[in-house]
């Protein structure tokens, strides 16, 4: 038993790592950034809040998980990230058309 869970762990972790898998976990990373920024945002504020880089790093991980999902013909992971990137945008959005109303 220990032999397979060793050959399956090579398989997937050392023999099966090219360019499309490390673009995955550069995404993943991309992706969990936006936790961190959002707690230490929530830390400093002693409340819970969403800084702007919450939402650049969903559209950044976003983006590069939808084309990992992609070339991997995942549909589960084509459509969650996807109509993710759509409520991203539209946070970035709104966010930067509070910021051009407000006076200089």
């Amino acid at each position: 038993m220990f032999e397979r869970l060793s050959l399956w762990l090579h398989e997937v972790f050392v023999a099966g790592i090219d360019g499309w898998v490390l673009l995955g976990f550069v995404a993943q990373f991309m992706f969990m950034m936006r936790f961190v920024v959002q707690w230490i945002a929530s830390e400093r504020a002693k409340r819970s809040v969403l800084p702007v880089a919450f939402w650049f790093f969903s559209v950044g991980g976003g983006v590069l998980l939808l084309v990992y999902a992609v070339y991997r013909k995942d549909p589960v992971f084509i459509a969650g990230q996807a109509l993710g990137l759509i409520i991203y945008a539209r946070n970035l959005w709104l966010i930067f058309k509070e910021h051009k109303r407000r006076p200089a």
